[in-house]
């Protein structure tokens, strides 16, 4: 036969339930409270008294009503906890972040877990939720996956220009050859007499010719698009689902918005163009690399014919 709980215990019992650093309430079927803990009172501004048997959605009108009754129906049934995690809903109720570090956002994380309380008949016929602060836990976890994302996104973007490395485009590049459906153009471009623009001007004007020609290059593309620097002075372009004339389209609106740019440096106005190549797969190719060098044929070929002009590769 079970011991029963004398009074001392049961007042051992409500003060840890007081005193304890996670939210505590106590919920019958109709989710009015019945338990309200001090962690509770202080992050809600509401007293124990004046939250007892008022309904959870009147006391957080911000809880999704319908979820919720039914996660508590859920317990309730298979008298078996429930959970809910920060990542997947980062709140379950608009508790404020307090936190020293700003801009993590305005509430605190929290997750949840909704546990079946049997009565002495082994009736449920209430339910506890239990609402922890994750706060410290979301924030440092948020902070390393931002720093991640900064680590990949500094490993395949080229620095001077904020376009992508050549190790990037071309795997994406070799992706876009594997899983092709429709055509697909490369587009290869240089800039005319850099050599020139670098002995004239110095390195540091020629640094600021690459950037206007990348912010440039950024300017024309679609979100599908993949821009990267090939090496030097010298850039690609990858078209997915683009035939040989929307790449010459393309092409050709670059190479006048080159023409009609100028960079300033240094108190000194420096106007250059730029040489394109374009290679589609309109040509049996081996694989990838066989666009590379088609519009690379492509980009000499305009090279060779007096350069600021698009040339296409011919097989």
């Amino acid at each position: 036969m079970p011991r029963q709980m004398n009074f001392s215990e049961l007042h051992w019992l409500l003060a840890v339930v007081q005193s304890i650093d996670v939210g505590i309430v106590v919920l019958d079927l109709e989710c009015r409270v019945q338990v309200w803990n001090s962690f509770m009172e202080n992050r809600s501004g509401v007293a124990s008294k004046q939250a007892i048997d008022r309904s959870f959605f009147e006391l957080f009108p911000e809880v999704e009503k319908p979820w919720f009754t039914r996660k508590v129906g859920r317990v309730v049934a298979l008298g078996t906890p429930a959970f809910t995690i920060w990542k997947q809903r980062p709140y379950l109720v608009h508790f404020k972040n307090y936190q020293p570090i700003t801009g993590q956002g305005e509430f605190m994380y929290q997750n949840t877990t909704l546990l079946p309380l049997r009565s002495a008949n082994s009736e449920i016929d209430h339910v506890c939720l239990v609402i922890y602060d994750l706060t410290d836990v979301a924030i440092n976890s948020l902070a390393l996956q931002k720093a991640n994302n900064q680590m990949q996104q500094l490993s395949r973007t080229d620095h001077l220009t904020q376009l992508y490395n050549r190790g990037h485009w071309e795997q994406r590049l070799q992706f876009e050859y594997a899983h092709h459906d429709n055509a697909i153009a490369l587009l290869m471009l240089d800039i005319d007499h850099f050599k020139s623009i670098n002995d004239r001007y110095g390195h540091q004007a020629g640094d600021a010719v690459i950037k206007c020609l990348s912010q440039l290059i950024h300017q024309h593309l679609r979100d599908s698009d993949v821009a990267g620097r090939y090496g030097g002075e010298e850039f690609a372009i990858v078209l997915p689902r683009t035939d040989l004339g929307g790449a010459r389209t393309l092409a050709e609106r670059l190479r006048q918005s080159v023409q009609n740019q100028q960079v300033l440096h240094n108190g000194q106005t420096i106007a250059f163009t730029i040489s394109l190549g374009i290679a589609c797969l309109d040509h049996t190719a081996r694989d990838h690399r066989c666009l590379i060098e088609r519009a690379d044929q492509a980009l000499y070929a305009s090279k060779r014919a007096g350069r600021n002009r698009v040339s296409t590769y011919a097989a």
